[in-house]
């Protein structure tokens, strides 16, 4: 018994989850028209998916210095668009509740094929081998270019579930996501599915730059060296650095 208390202790000690915050080091313009979903950086440009039911899009090549875009699709009315990402030369889109996800030829936006998706589709990313995405519950799940699930495992920060688990981002080996509703970011191991680190995101966007239709913390991207945020008809994309709390 000696011997298993110190061992329980420093299994304890090992799942703590550790506390971050943010420093911002640049502020930069977003439209406030896009409910993102979906945030991320291919080959250096930045391109971003949006929802709602009659305004759902996706926008290549976002300007980090206007917040416009080079080119832009727009889809269905019915449709009400969430997480996206590029793999091996494809662009994934996710639909909501509509359990469609249409894949299009990254280079040039041309449509290839729909999915049916037996999930509700949320966020989306890639480790660069496979697809990532969540579907609203504690469940992150790893999938085929078929879609076509691999495995699955059960978020967990401090011994509970995470459930709204929202809009991902793959950075340095770890899975970044939003919590929907929530003012902070998971950082979740991909192979236990234990939430590591935990970031506080609190206030980044001040109350004098929030109007009416301003919504909640969603969007992260990480363009290899910098990580961006923003939120849902948000004025602000921000770039940030994590610290230690």
């Amino acid at each position: 018994m000696p011997l298993l208390l110190p061992l329980l202790l420093a299994a304890c000690a090992a799942t703590q989850t550790q506390e971050y915050g943010l420093e911002v080091l640049a502020e930069h313009p977003h439209d406030t028209g896009a409910y993102t979903q979906g945030l991320f950086f291919h080959d250096g440009r930045l391109h971003e998916s949006t929802g709602h039911y009659g305004r759902s899009s996706f926008r290549r090549d976002v300007s980090l210095e206007t917040g416009g875009y080079a080119q832009k699709l727009d889809f269905e009315d019915r449709y009400f668009v969430e997480g996206s990402v590029i793999l091996d030369g494809e662009l994934f889109i996710l639909t909501w509740r509509e359990h469609v996800v249409f894949v299009y030829d990254a280079a040039t936006l041309t449509f290839k094929r729909a999915h049916r998706y037996p999930r509700e589709g949320w966020g989306l990313t890639t480790d660069g081998t496979c697809l990532i995405a969540s579907d609203g519950s504690s469940r992150i799940h790893f999938l085929d270019a078929q879609l076509k699930r691999l495995r699955s495992v059960d978020v967990k920060m401090d011994g509970e579930s995470v459930r709204l688990l929202n809009e991902l981002e793959w950075i340095d080996g770890r899975i970044w996501a939003n919590v929907y509703l929530e003012d902070y970011i998971v950082i979740i191991n991909p192979d236990s599915g234990l939430v590591e680190g935990r970031i506080d995101c609190g206030g980044l966007l001040p109350p004098s730059l929030r109007t009416r239709d301003t919504d909640v913390l969603n969007g992260i991207a990480w363009d290899g060296e910098r990580i961006f945020l923003t939120g849902k008809n948000w004025p602000r994309l921000y770039q940030v650095r994590i610290r230690k709390k």
